[in-house]
């Protein structure tokens, strides 16, 4: 029998591809998720548990029933514009949610804690390099809610002895190589997906919130990571937890970022069509360019970020949005 792990949001984007890298790393992927944002479709080397984290009794029956050696919480809301319009739902949800998890893994003597986090608790800190030790100063309900999930699992491996990886990145992109499983948000709104549908022409044009950054071309710079590499990041961080060498956090990244032109342009090359585009206002909050080292990922885990290219990471996705998948 090999070893299960409990994974929170196991049917959605990052969560599915996770738990396919666990199973080829050998293990057991538990999924736990109430299918709200998630694809029961996309459950396919493990059991689903549909159940919610505002429900505590439904995690501690998944914990009873399966015993996992670890949980990999990814199970969250992250859309920062509702979470500008609706905080109190995001710090209800994301912080009542992982409390319960954290109350249930303590009562169950799970020692060992993977936590999906976001660079959106650093808030907007243009043009620094962030690292792992970086000053947090989120800026609103998402990345306050993930930020307050953070420091209450450091609380609970204080008191409780439960060890625990923390992992940090900006925007996730790209498919499963292999066309199983990919990127399906409902609404969508990251970069990449967005382009390819106007490219397809499931949308009439892709809009550039502002082309007068003080960037290399004008338009924001960001750093990605292809799905792959950040689910087999995580696999990373379990390991490290299972062999004994203790709890610590990592940002996940290429350390350069890549501009809104240099997308569109990478587009181009990858699917041989042009992209509509319409060039917009910049957006209130927007930063010129967010970009983060990940030398403590690399020094201490091992992970090479191997599949994140914008050739990569555009060409995967774009293979998956050829295919009927999910909700089609």
């Amino acid at each position: 029998m090999t070893d299960k792990v409990l994974v929170t949001g196991g049917a959605g984007y990052i969560g599915a591809h996770a738990c396919k890298a666990l199973a080829r790393s050998g293990f057991t992927p538990v999924v736990f998720d109430n299918l709200t944002t998630g694809w029961a479709e996309a459950v396919k080397w493990g059991p689903l548990v549909q159940g919610d984290l505002m429900d505590r009794a439904s995690i501690d029956a998944a914990l009873a029933e399966h015993r996992p050696v670890a949980v990999m919480h990814f199970a969250a809301l992250s859309l920062v514009g509702v979470a500008m319009q609706d905080p109190a739902r995001y710090w209800r949800e994301n912080v009542g949610g992982a409390l319960n998890l954290w109350e249930a893994c303590a009562a169950a003597e799970v020692k060992n804690v993977v936590l999906s986090s976001t660079c959106a608790t650093y808030g907007d800190q243009d043009g620094v390099l962030l690292t792992e030790d970086t000053p947090q100063r989120p800026i609103n309900a998402y990345g306050g809610s993930k930020l307050a999930v953070e420091g209450m699992l450091q609380d609970f491996g204080t008191a409780f002895g439960i060890d625990h990886v923390i992992f940090r990145y900006f925007n996730v992109a790209g498919a499963d190589p292999e066309g199983e499983i990919g990127e399906q948000h409902m609404p969508e709104t990251h970069l990449i997906p967005l382009m390819l549908d106007a490219v397809a022409g499931k949308r009439p044009a892709l809009t550039v919130f502002g082309t007068d950054y003080p960037t290399r071309d004008g338009t924001c710079v960001r750093d990605y990571v292809h799905v792959t590499d950040l689910a087999v990041a995580h696999v990373l961080g379990l390991r490290r937890l299972l062999e004994g060498k203790g709890s610590g956090i990592f940002c996940l990244g290429t350390g350069r970022g890549f501009s809104v032109r240099e997308v569109i342009d990478a587009s181009r090359a990858v699917t041989n069509r042009e992209v509509p585009v319409i060039i917009g206002e910049r957006r209130p909050g927007d930063a010129a360019s967010l970009v983060l080292s990940s030398s403590r990922a690399i020094s201490e885990l091992g992970w090479e970020p191997k599949h994140s290219t914008l050739r990569q990471m555009i060409g995967d996705a774009w293979a998956w949005a050829q295919k009927p998948g999910f909700g089609g």
